[in-house]
C-alpha cells in the first residue's frame, strides 16, 4: 500500500509541475502574440551590411590621422 501512495504522491507532484510549465508557456505565447509578427517561426537572415570603397577610405584616413597624432604625442613625451 505504501508503494501505491508514493506513486500517487509522485503523480500529483508531476501534475503540479505540468500546470506550472503550462502557465509559463501560456505567458510566453501571450508575449509573442503581443509583439506581433516579429516573433514568427521563420527567422529571416539579416542582410550583410556593405561599406562602400569611399567609406572605407574615409575611415582609413581618419584612423591614420588619429594614429599619427598618438605617435607625435609619444615622440614629444619621450624627448
Amino acid at each position: 500500500m505504501k508503494l501505491w501512495a508514493a506513486i500517487k504522491r509522485e503523480e500529483r507532484e508531476i501534475e503540479k509541475q505540468l500546470r506550472s510549465l503550462q502557465k509559463d508557456l501560456d505567458a510566453v505565447r501571450a508575449a509573442a502574440k503581443a509583439l506581433g509578427r516579429s516573433t514568427g517561426r521563420e527567422l529571416k537572415i539579416a542582410k550583410k551590411r556593405v561599406l562602400s570603397a569611399a567609406g572605407r577610405a574615409k575611415i582609413s584616413r581618419a584612423a591614420k590621422k588619429r594614429w599619427a597624432k598618438v605617435r607625435a604625442g609619444a615622440k614629444t613625451a619621450v624627448s
